[in-house]
């Protein structure tokens, strides 16, 4: 079963999505179905590749957030810690793979993963200005706001109109650079709208590395480090 989205852009785009390889099109608004139908065939291979990488790896392994469990964070794997306290729940990167969860006696699953959810927030928000800032500068746009927020199937959005960005939570957990390209990618999509030749002209001359950083982020996607 193939999602067909359709909106108001000029390709086809083709994604196969984790973790059960389900595959999306989105396509232009006025485009045929019967066009989309053989776009899709003549991607078949592709596709079932793409499908068996995903079984080969099986189910992300869902966290308890408990001591001894891997978590990543800017691209490293991190032994979790958890102490117990008297106070409010509260976080610490110690630097040396290790994060420290600290929570009151009997909190459970929700409650731990909320307060990673929100100290990972935290880390975005405090390190995303200072890239706005200098890319903004370097591509030559403005952006009046940009915000954090759960994304299933991107890594970050833009609305051009408006000027507003959002990037994925789950950044936290990947290297600084593929966070840097993430925001690169976002603002140049205010001088471009489109993945088209122009989109990618432009991204060469800003970040002449970003196809390996992209590549980055799919593989971490593949092994379930970012879920």
């Amino acid at each position: 079963m193939v999602d067909v989205v359709k909106k108001d852009i000029r390709n086809l785009h083709l994604r196969v999505l984790p973790p059960a390889g389900r595959v999306r099109v989105t396509a232009p608004i006025r485009l045929k179905d019967s066009v989309i139908r053989l776009f899709v065939m003549s991607k078949l291979s592709w596709i079932k590749k793409h499908q068996l990488k995903f079984e080969s790896m099986g189910q992300p392994v869902a966290h308890e957030f408990v001591s001894g469990e891997i978590h990543y964070y800017q691209g490293k794997q991190c032994e979790l810690n958890v102490f117990y306290h008297n106070a409010g729940p509260k976080v610490e990167y110690q630097g040396d793979g290790r994060i420290d969860l600290y929570v009151r006696m009997g909190s459970d699953r929700i409650g731990r993963q909320k307060a990673m959810t929100e100290w990972y927030r935290a880390q975005l928000k405090e390190q995303i200005p200072e890239l706005v800032e200098k890319w903004q500068y370097i591509i030559g746009v403005e952006v009046d706001s940009w915000t954090v927020k759960k994304m299933k199937t991107r890594w970050g959005s833009c609305l051009v109109n408006s000027r507003r960005i959002c990037f994925n939570l789950e950044l936290a957990k990947t290297p600084k650079h593929c966070l840097e390209y993430i925001v690169v990618h976002e603002l140049t999509h205010i001088r471009e709208r489109f993945h088209n030749a122009r989109f990618k002209t432009l991204m060469d001359g800003f970040m002449p590395g970003w196809r390996q950083h992209q590549r980055e982020l799919t593989d971490m996607a593949f092994s379930g480090a970012c879920t």
